[in-house]
C-alpha cells in the first residue's frame, strides 16, 4: 500500500494532472482481495439488517484525544492518561484544551455526536454503523449513543472473531475494512477531517454523491454547552442552522474550494438529469432534507463554511483510497415534522 503519498501533492495541479490523479484513486488503486471480500461480506450483512444504514466514523479513542490536546471533563484520570499518550509525539506545542473545544479542533463525544444527529432527523429505528477503534472510556462513553440508537453496529458485532483475525493485527487493514462499509453507507457521518474522513468525501462525490455530513463543531460546542437552558425543540432547530454547509448537499463545496482528495472537482461533471432525480425520488417519498429557496440561506452557510478548521490526524495508516464500485444514493429519511412534534424522552436527556 502507499502512503503518506497523495495527501501530500500540491493542492492545485493542471486539470490534467488532476484527472490522472482521480484515475490512480478511484481506479487503479484497490484493496488486496481478503481486504474486499471481508469488506464485501461487512456491507452484505448491514444490508440485511436494513435497507439503509448510517456510517459514522467516530474517531474518539485515546490516541486522538491525546493528539488532539482537547479534554472532556474526566479530570486527573483523562489529563494523566492522555497526557502520557501526547507525549509520544515530540513536535506538539503545549494545548489549551479548552480553547480547542471552543475553536472546533476537537471531535465530538459520542453523546454530542447522537443529540446532533438526531436533531438532525434520525430516529432511534436508524441502522448504524460506527467505524472505530477502542473508544475512550469503553462502553461507559458508548452508552448514549447507543441509547439514542440501539441498532448499533460495528465490524466487531457482525463479523466473528475468527474472521477478524486476518486483519486485527494491523490497524490498517481494520481501517480498511471500516472504510469499505462507511463508503458503502447511504450516509456518511465524519468526527474529525482526517485524511481517511476527506478521502471518503472526495470518493463519494466522485461516484455520483452520496452525502457525508461534517459537524460544525464550533457553534455545536457552544450549543452543547448551554442545552440545559432550552427546550428540544429550540436546540434541533439551531443544530439545523448551523448544519448548513456542513451537511454534504451536491453543490455545497465550490470547485476548487478545500482539499483536492476531498473535493475532486477537476474529475466530475455536473448531471443536472441526475440530480433532478435524486430531488424527485426524495420529493415522492415526502421527507428528507429537500433544498428549497428558504433551506438554502446562502449567509449562513458561507458563514458557517468560515467555521470549518483545518484538522491534523495521529494515524498516516489513515491514508487510503480504494475502489469499490456500486452507488447507493442515500434515502435514509430525516423526518423533521416528527422532530419537531412533543419529544419527552430528548427534552429529558437536554435537562440531565
Amino acid at each position: 500500500m502507499l502512503t503518506k503519498f497523495d495527501y501530500r501533492l500540491a493542492n492545485k495541479l493542471e486539470t490534467d494532472l488532476q484527472k490522472l490523479r482521480c484515475r490512480v484513486n478511484y481506479h487503479a488503486l484497490k484493496f488486496t482481495d481478503p481486504i474486499l471480500e471481508m469488506g464485501a461480506k461487512l456491507v452484505q450483512r448491514m444490508r440485511m439488517n436494513t435497507k439503509h444504514y448510517i456510517a459514522l466514523h467516530l474517531r474518539f479513542e485515546p490516541d486522538m484525544l491525546a493528539f488532539s490536546g482537547c479534554y472532556y471533563g474526566g479530570g486527573d484520570k483523562e489529563k494523566i492518561e492522555l497526557g502520557k499518550i501526547r507525549r509520544r509525539w515530540k513536535t506538539l506545542h503545549i494545548s489549551n484544551p479548552d480553547k480547542g473545544r471552543r475553536q472546533g479542533r476537537c471531535p465530538l463525544t459520542p453523546e454530542e455526536v447522537g443529540l446532533m444527529l438526531r436533531a438532525l432527523g434520525y430516529g432511534r429505528d436508524t441502522h448504524i454503523y460506527v467505524a472505530s477503534g477502542e473508544v475512550y472510556g469503553g462502553e461507559e462513553t458508548l452508552a448514549p449513543l447507543k441509547a439514542h440508537f440501539p441498532n448499533f453496529y460495528s465490524k466487531e458485532t457482525i463479523s466473528r472473531k475468527q474472521e477478524l483475525e486476518p486483519f486485527s493485527a494491523f490497524s490498517s487493514r481494520m481501517a480498511a475494512l471500516d472504510f469499505i462499509v462507511c463508503d458503502e453507507s447511504d450516509v456518511f457521518v465524519t468526527n474529525n477531517n482526517g485524511n481517511m474522513a476527506k478521502i471518503l468525501a472526495g470518493r463519494r462525490r466522485y461516484f455520483g454523491h452520496k452525502p457525508t455530513i461534517r459537524p460544525n463543531a464550533k457553534n455545536l460546542y457552544r450549543l452543547f454547552l448551554n442545552r440545559n437552558n432550552t427546550t428540544w425543540g429550540e436546540f434541533a432547530s439551531k443544530v439545523r442552522t448551523f448544519q448548513k454547509g456542513f451537511m454534504g448537499k451536491p453543490r455545497e463545496v465550490r470547485p476548487g474550494r478545500g482539499e483536492f482528495h476531498e473535493n475532486p472537482s477537476s474529475c466530475i461533471c455536473e448531471d443536472s438529469n441526475a440530480i433532478a432525480k435524486m430531488d424527485m425520488g426524495l420529493l415522492k417519498r415526502g421527507k428528507g432534507y429537500i433544498t428549497t429557496k428558504n433551506d438554502t440561506d446562502t449567509t449562513s452557510e458561507s458563514q458557517n463554511m468560515g467555521d470549518d478548521p483545518d484538522w491534523s490526524d495521529p494515524e498516516d495508516d489513515e491514508d487510503l483510497s480504494n475502489e469499490q464500485g456500486k452507488v447507493l444514493y442515500n434515502q435514509t429519511s430525516l423526518d423533521y415534522d416528527a422532530l419537531m412534534s412533543e419529544e419527552p424522552e430528548l427534552d429529558e436527556l437536554l435537562s440531565d
